[in-house]
């Protein structure tokens, strides 16, 4: 008997979402006059869902009854501001920047071209010094009309607005963006546990700030933007932004962060778990987002425990002991036949000879890995 083979199944969404959203999407209707019944029928959320103070719906779920909501009410802002904000003016914004050839520049006229659709508030990119890609951009959320006004919309527009605005820089350049922080200008809610976990991911999350801000990397505004006006059309066919929560599982500075946290400090050993937590992944998704980056964790180690003992065995009179030390070796036995490995010759050869004259195993795929990375 031959057994058929199995059928392969959609992931099912899960449910993560604090329905406290739904909640206020609904507020939003009550304040317009309307009926979201609809919107909640599209969106298969249970009118008795909404008395479960503790339930969470999926992300789908979310913004499904967003979009419909922006289209019934014609509000894409769904009455956070003093006026309407017309179904399309997000999309609107979007094209605006399309034609940016820096995520930096896109961002900047997202956040400039914002202004004239309200000046209730106001979105601020901060970066480093053009040039320097080793410091860390700010993208900001300041009030210019006090939103406590609205009760919870505040925090649900914050949230929205934050998020549309990194979905859509993730959307642009095709990767995931790796959050450093996320700070918000409100007292933490019942559902703040899900920030981190969920809406924000990032090492550190807190609230009661002077203003709502995210940090990333600054060497991600430096990368193309690589979607054209056909996938956006595509992206706006049915919805206003459909990024508010929209994943990205590939990070385009995945090899470069790895390899910053592995040579800022290479005698730790670095496992998968502590780098994973420290980039907030799981294990398993770095390694995989390593393999489809054409990488390897070991292979990020061998290549930065390399450079760092030529650096040593050059520059300094440490003896190969120390050396393997240095580079996270428990004894030099095993650092020299490593060494060996990468370099061709033992690391006394090494600082010994000019090392411009030693063919180097290792070095053709160092400048591969190195020009592979993004600028």
């Amino acid at each position: 008997m031959v057994t058929p083979p199995r059928r392969r199944t959609l992931a099912t969404p899960q449910a993560l979402t604090p329905i406290t959203f739904a909640h206020d999407i609904v507020q939003a209707y009550a304040q317009a006059g309307r009926d979201p019944a609809h919107a909640l029928a599209a969106a298969q959320i249970m009118p008795s869902l909404l008395k479960k103070p503790g339930a969470r719906i999926t992300a789908p779920q979310l913004e499904t009854l967003s979009a419909h909501a922006m289209r019934e009410l014609d509000d894409e802002a769904l009455g956070w501001f003093s006026r309407r904000l017309p179904w399309g003016s997000y999309g609107m914004l979007a094209r605006a920047s399309l034609t940016a050839p820096t995520l930096g520049v896109a961002l900047a006229r997202w956040c400039r071209h914002h202004a004239l659709l309200t000046d209730d508030i106001a979105l601020r990119l901060n970066a480093p010094p053009e040039g320097d890609a080793t410091g860390s951009a700010i993208l900001a959320l300041e009030e210019h009309r006090d939103l406590s006004a609205h009760g919870r919309l505040r925090e649900f527009c914050h949230v929205t607005l934050l998020r549309n605005a990194l979905g859509l820089a993730s959307w642009y350049i095709d990767s995931r963006i790796a959050l450093q922080q996320a700070h918000f200008a409100f007292a933490a809610p019942p559902h703040a546990a899900t920030y981190a976990a969920v809406l924000f991911p990032a090492p550190q999350v807190s609230f009661g700030h002077a203003r709502t801000e995210v940090r990333f990397a600054a060497a991600y505004l430096a990368q193309p933007l690589r979607r054209d006006e056909a996938a956006l059309r595509q992206m706006l066919r049915s919805r206003a932004l459909s990024l508010i929560v929209l994943p990205h599982r590939r990070d385009r500075l995945l090899v470069q962060q790895v390899r910053q946290l592995i040579a800022a400090d290479p005698a730790q050993p670095h496992s998968a778990d502590s780098l994973a937590e420290r980039l907030h992944l799981s294990a398993r998704t770095l390694h995989r987002q390593l393999k489809e980056e054409g990488a390897s964790l070991q292979q990020l180690k061998d290549e930065v425990r390399c450079e760092k003992a030529k650096e040593l065995l050059l520059r300094t009179k440490k003896p190969v002991k120390q050396v393997a030390a240095a580079v996270g070796f428990g004894n030099e036995k095993s650092f020299v036949r490593a060494f060996g490995g990468w370099v061709g010759v033992g690391p006394g050869e090494y600082r010994k000879t000019d090392n411009t004259t030693i063919p180097s195993h290792r070095d053709s795929r160092d400048k591969r890995a190195i020009s592979d990375l993004p600028s």
